[in-house]
Formats: C-alpha cells, structure tokens, sequence
C-alpha cells in the first residue's frame, strides 16, 4: 500500500470513529458547533499557525483567526507553536492548549523571540518515574540539580527546552505535582509524552485511561515546532482494560491526525517524534508509522519504557531508547544494562543534530565504564560504552601499548550484574535484574600487563577515555 493511499484510509476511519466517554469531563459542547479564536504576537495576528483537536487541523488566516469543529471526543484546542516564537508554559510545564467546555472562543498569544532558533537544545527525560516521598527527594536531590547545572554551563542566552518520554509517575497520580516541582526548579520548558505508569485504570478502556494525564498536561499527542526542527509527541500506550494491562499500539485516528499535521512538514525537514514504548521493539503496529515517515530523510525518535539505553537504526530512522532518570527504579546508579541513570542532550543547528547521554551526577565525558575480571589467571577487559551505535570505534591500549579495537559482544554489564543479580538484590525493590546489552566491549589481557587505556570515538569524532590498573 502506498503512503497516499494508506493516508487516505487513515482520514476515512478517523471521520467514522465515534466514542462514548464515560467518565470523560472536558466536552460539555455540541460537537455540531465550532469554536473560533485568534493567534497573536499580543498585537498583531499571525497567519498560518497550525491548531488542532487532536482531529482536525486548520490554519489562521491572514490575520490569525481559525475556526474549527471539535470532534465529540476532542479534549482540547492547541496551537503547534510555530519557529521563531517561546513555548507558552506555567512553571515550565508546556501550556500550548486550553481544555474545550471553558468557552467558545480560544485565543492564544505568542511571543516572538529575540535571537534566531535554528540553533537549539534539549534534554529527554525517560521515565522519572516516582511512586513515594522518597523517589521524590532522590530526584530532587540528585537529577534536577544536574540538569540546572547543566543548562548553566549552555550560556544564558541559549534556547533549551525539555521533553519527558513517559512514566512520569508510578502509578501514584498525586506525585504529578511533585514532577511539576522538579520541572520548575530546572527552568526551561518541559512537555510531557504518556507512559504507561501515567495511565487511569478501572475507569473503562483505553478511551478513558488518560483523563487525569489531559486534566494535568493537556492533549496527549501534539506537535511544536522550534528552528528547522519539527516536534511530535505521540501516545502510544493503549490500555487494555484491566489492571496494568496496556500494549504499544498508535490508534488509527492519532495516525490520521499525524498524516494531517505532517502535510505541513518538509521532508527535508529535521523531525523529531517523541513517544514512550520504543517503536522498534514494542508497538505493533510500527509499520503505519513507517509508512507515514516514509520520504523524511531526517527522522530521530525518542522513546523510554525499557529501563536501558539502545540505539537503533530501522527503516532509516534512528531511534534512541534512553536510560532513565530513575536507573532501576531508584534502587541503584546504574540501570540495568550498566548505564548510570541519566538523560539525552541534544544540540540542534538547522537541520542537523547531534547528541549524548548525560549520566546524572557525572560529567558529560562520562560515556563508557571498564573491569577487568581475572579467573584462573586470565585477565578480561570488558567495557559498557553507554550510548554506542554502529558509527563508534574502540580501542585499547596495554602499557601504553595500541592493540587495536575490541570485540563487541552482546552479554551482562559487571556493575549491573553486582548490584542486581539475584531474588534479594538490589535491597527494597528486588525485581530489577541485569539485562543483557549490545553495548559491551572486551578483550583479553595478558597477565603481566598493568594499565589500560579505552578510547570510544563517537560518531562525531568526539573521543572518551577511561583508564584502569589491570
């Protein structure tokens, strides 16, 4: 099936589609009436803004005014915040909607930036994932600091933002505000994706499992737009119904909803989708989207959900699973493929992207890990470089010795494997366990050797060094 024609079915099930929302609260409209309102810089209209229901989408006119019908399930009216204006948030938290049955009429008001955007910054957060006071203090304590200092070392005038990729919570909805805490204590604006842990259950099906989310932060699937970069965030979560029961799946109306927005799209244009269950692994229906992205050359996904960090090249799009804030659900640094717990930076210049993981608490060179085990008299050199694709190289040097580039091997982190392995480790929560990794290094090391050298070369010939006595 070829992409107009699968766009085409996408725009005939997304009309047809209607629910019943039980325990559904923001549409007290008739869906036969529309709603109008106007997008300003404060002064003067801007033409050709995108709004949406999360159905629909129009554009402003010449002198920024839109109408639009709200479909009987819609939640809220937002604006794709178009280049060369600041993101609207309270406190940080993205605030670029307003929730339908408070009016008629919705207005936005934009601000035009000082300083050019084609060169930007942000950071993806995956799964925070708080459940108690505890998580709380541990987040407050160790990953917001990092990032504050972080964005201080990007220089005042830098324009960054943030975006969390899901399970903001676990399970316990009244920590969201302890979330919208860390995110106003870090200073930049955030937008948040579902994850599965942010999810209502017992309140009906998957239709209804993210009326708290909407409540708090506005639509679950929309688009923004900074620079040469084009944002969408996607709810991929579907909700089967009982107890933690979910799958990863995108609903036809969100694809015809995508198909919609992505007409506004070059394909020459940096797009960056940001979801919770990786798409590679874990949605399975993965092949609608690929359809969609297909002709975008420069396509890069952000996912969480995992609990490690893999990157991952399929149908030409690059998708980085990150390694979460929380490591293994706050129980130990790393997690649980040996990555510290952290998060993705990211630095846009026009269309081109560049990136790495930032381990909290550590400096950004911290990019890989070494041990060496010795059984029997034999030494082995294994190193977990976190954030490898296929395009880095490492290498090893003995005594000051180059002995080339070592053997990649999929298998279980050291540290991991320590802190982990096994039914009463790590201590409170015992089900983390190690899991294996592609992103392992070893080489043998003979027994009167006693320094070693790693060197990781990155994609972008930035090089990372580590050292050990063998």
């Amino acid at each position: 099936m070829n992409r107009r024609s699968f766009i085409q079915r996408l725009s005939l099930i997304g009309g047809a589609l209607v629910f019943s929302l039980p325990g559904q609260s923001f549409s007290f409209f008739s869906a036969a009436k529309k709603v109008k309102g106007r997008i300003t810089d404060g002064a003067n209209g801007i033409a050709g803004v995108l709004v949406s229901d999360g159905y629909s989408v129009v554009t402003t006119n010449g002198r920024g005014y839109y109408s639009i019908k709200p479909h009987a399930n819609a939640s809220s009216v937002w604006v794709s915040t178009p280049a060369g204006y600041a993101f609207q948030h309270e406190d940080g938290i993205a605030k670029h909607y307003q929730l339908l049955g408070t009016g008629k009429n919705f207005d936005f008001e934009l601000k035009r930036l000082s300083q050019s955007d084609e060169q930007h910054k942000f950071i993806v957060w995956a799964d925070p994932q708080v459940k108690n006071n505890n998580d709380v203090k541990q987040m407050m304590d160790t990953s917001v600091p990092d990032v504050q200092q972080l964005v201080k070392t990007m220089g005042s005038g830098a324009l960054v933002h943030g975006i969390c990729v899901g399970d903001i919570v676990w399970d316990n909805h009244k920590l969201f505000k302890d979330y919208n805490k860390a995110v106003a204590r870090m200073g930049i604006p955030f937008f948040q994706a579902l994850g599965n842990h942010d999810m209502d259950y017992r309140m009906g099906g998957d239709e209804t499992s993210d009326v708290t989310f909407k409540k708090t932060y506005g639509p679950t699937y929309y688009s923004f737009n900074r620079g040469k970069a084009h944002y969408v965030v996607l709810e991929n979560v579907r909700y089967l119904g009982t107890d933690r029961d979910y799958d990863g799946y995108l609903v036809e109306e969100q694809l015809s909803w995508l198909a919609k927005d992505l007409e506004h799209v070059a394909k020459d244009q940096l797009l960056i989708i940001n979801l919770h269950i990786p798409v590679h692994s874990g949605v399975k229906n993965k092949e609608d989207l690929y359809r969609l992205l297909e002709g975008y050359s420069n396509v890069h996904i952000m996912s969480g959900h995992t609990h490690y960090n893999k990157n991952v090249i399929s149908n030409g799009i690059y998708e980085h699973n990150h390694g979460t804030v929380c490591g293994a659900w706050w129980t130990g640094p790393v997690c649980e493929d040996g990555t510290p717990r952290g998060y993705g930076v990211y630095d846009v210049d026009g269309t081109n992207l560049k990136w790495y993981y930032k381990s909290t608490g550590e400096d950004r060179t911290n990019q890989l890990s070494a041990f060496i085990d010795n059984i029997d008299g034999q030494k082995t050199l294994t190193c977990n470089v976190y954030n490898w694709d296929p395009q880095w190289k490492v290498e090893y040097f003995l005594d000051g010795r180059s002995m080339g580039v070592m053997e990649n091997q999929v298998g279980f982190d050291p540290l991991a494997t320590r802190l982990y392995k096994g039914p009463e480790l790590p201590a409170g929560r015992h089900f983390p366990e190690p899991r294996k990794t592609d992103h392992l290094f070893v080489a043998s090391v003979p027994a009167n050797v006693k320094q070693i050298k790693v060197v990781a070369t990155d994609r972008f010939g930035e090089q990372f060094s580590k050292e050990i006595e063998a």
